[in-house]
């Protein structure tokens, strides 16, 4: 079994963007900032939080928490939208009432949607950025592969099948719902993102595939991913690991966006 492991890739990553922060810092006066809206209390969410803002403190972007309810939300937007020091904002999901997300996030100015999820904006989504960047720094060739992307959320199924297909890769989506016995068949390339814990079993999954796994649920306290754990005992898969896979990558795009946002 072959490994894709993004906690590997990011220490580069990292290198990189600390550099261009001290630049911005020293010779623009610029102090990048990400304002993070938190309208749940899920120990996932605040797990993710966690990691965000000890990356941000690692290159010295500041990173500030905003805890409110769901009904405030718009009006914390409009403040941050208006507040200069202040370059990217992003809104934690899943919301409790999950039908309000897209009037929110289009609240958000364009220019500071680090997420991508508001219309207009200029930057890739962090998630689908990251698994682009994971599959490129193991050398995994995507073109003129089978690609089959396991659920079309709008963080990173919808977004990544649209880059891409853009792109003229040969991509097909499929939900949790289809048989995906049938629809797994003779894919080269495997990303899942449902959310759903063992959804991808080993026998659906074709010799040699590579696997991408960037689902992510809450299970006993911990955070699972959409593979199986039978699928970690083949030897022919190019597959993330349990952990360190896509999350420190898109935590890593996620800051790259900041930084062009502040850019001048």
């Amino acid at each position: 079994m072959k490994s894709l492991n993004g906690a590997e890739i990011v220490s580069y990553i990292k290198v990189r963007q600390a550099q261009q922060v001290r630049a911005l810092r020293q010779a623009e006066k610029i102090y990048p900032r990400l304002a993070i809206i938190i309208t749940t209390n899920d120990p996932v969410i605040d797990t993710y939080v966690r990691l965000k803002q000890a990356y941000g403190a690692d290159i010295l972007v500041d990173v500030d928490e905003c805890r409110i309810d769901q009904d405030k939300v718009i009006d914390k937007i409009k403040e941050l939208n208006n507040d200069k020091t202040v370059h990217g904002i992003i809104v934690q999901l899943p919301l409790n009432d999950s039908s309000q997300t897209d009037e929110i996030v289009q609240n958000i100015e364009p220019k500071k949607d680090v997420d991508g999820l508001a219309d207009g904006s200029p930057f890739i989504s962090a998630t689908p950025m990251a698994i682009d960047w994971l599959l490129a720094g193991y050398n995994v060739d995507i073109k003129n592969k089978k690609i089959v992307i396991v659920g079309k959320g709008r963080l990173v199924g919808g977004p990544l099948s649209d880059m891409w297909t853009k792109a003229g890769h040969n991509v097909t989506v499929v939900e949790e719902g289809d048989d995906l016995a049938i629809g797994l068949r003779g894919a080269d390339i495997i990303v899942t993102a449902t959310g759903k814990p063992g959804l991808i079993k080993s026998e659906i999954i074709p010799i040699g595939a590579a696997v991408v796994d960037a689902g992510v649920s809450s299970e006993e306290g911990g955070v699972r991913g959409d593979v199986d754990e039978l699928v970690y005992d083949r030897d022919d898969l190019t597959i993330t690991p349990r952990v360190g896979g896509v999350g420190p990558l898109t935590i890593a795009a996620l800051f790259d966006n900041v930084i062009r946002s502040a850019r001048p």
